[in-house]
């Protein structure tokens, strides 16, 4: 709903002239393209109970160094670094961040990691309760919605933005974002601290640039865990 024609009154449409009409429609649209950098947290200790105990591995955090050093390297004035609130992420940020002094960080709890759809074809090796899609699902398709969209008509500069967070929640967006049926999300695959980039353009189409590059580490370094 961010076309301009979706954001005008429509009573005050059908009053108008075209000249208006067209001026209004002209101050909705969109000006800048949006950089969406789609980070998935570094290898984390799968023996942990709890969120708090599932920390970075030592290979973890020299993961989310690579990564850092990577996202410093392109030279990009980053605008922030929207993380998920699991713990995994939440460290993978505090890592990168130290590359990227000054850019500010916002933890959401819409980014968790989850089940956001029944996959098809389905897999054997993981077969979540149903009720699980439901909840995560909602979820993760708020953060879809909330999060993926054209820029803002009164944002004037493209802007470069970084989201760290879960292997799920990257496939279920990129689906979604490409119009791509979101079932097949589990057919796609991430290296941990892997960086997806998708452009999102001022008349709202989406391109992927790079989908799960960690072309920046020595192969004795990438996992998929």
């Amino acid at each position: 709903r961010r076309e301009p024609l979706a954001l005008i009154n429509l009573k005050k449409k059908n009053e108008t002239g075209e000249e208006e009409l067209a001026s209004r429609l002209d101050h909705c649209k969109a000006k800048a393209t949006r950089h969406i950098f789609l980070i998935r947290h570094s290898q984390y200790n799968l023996d942990g109970r709890a969120d708090k105990d599932r920390t970075l591995t030592p290979l973890g955090r020299e993961q989310a160094e690579l990564t850092g050093r990577r996202l410093a390297s392109l030279g990009l004035k980053f605008d922030q670094i929207i993380h998920s609130s699991m713990t995994r992420a939440t460290e993978t940020t505090e890592i990168i961040s130290k590359h990227l002094p000054g850019v500010k960080k916002i933890s959401t709890d819409l980014l968790r990691e989850g089940a956001p759809i029944e996959p098809d074809p389905p897999v054997s090796h993981w077969k979540p309760e149903a009720v699980q899609y439901y909840e995560d699902g909602a979820r993760i398709e708020a953060a879809f919605r909330n999060f993926i969209h054209r820029a803002d008509a009164k944002q004037e500069e493209d802007s470069y933005e970084i989201f760290v967070c879960h292997a799920n929640v990257i496939r279920y967006i990129v689906c979604r974002a490409l119009q791509f049926p979101p079932e097949g999300w589990l057919r796609l695959s991430l290296n941990n601290g892997s960086i997806t980039h998708l452009v999102i353009r001022p008349n709202g189409r989406v391109a992927l640039r790079t989908l799960g590059d960690t072309g920046f580490m020595p192969p004795d370094k990438i996992t998929r865990t």
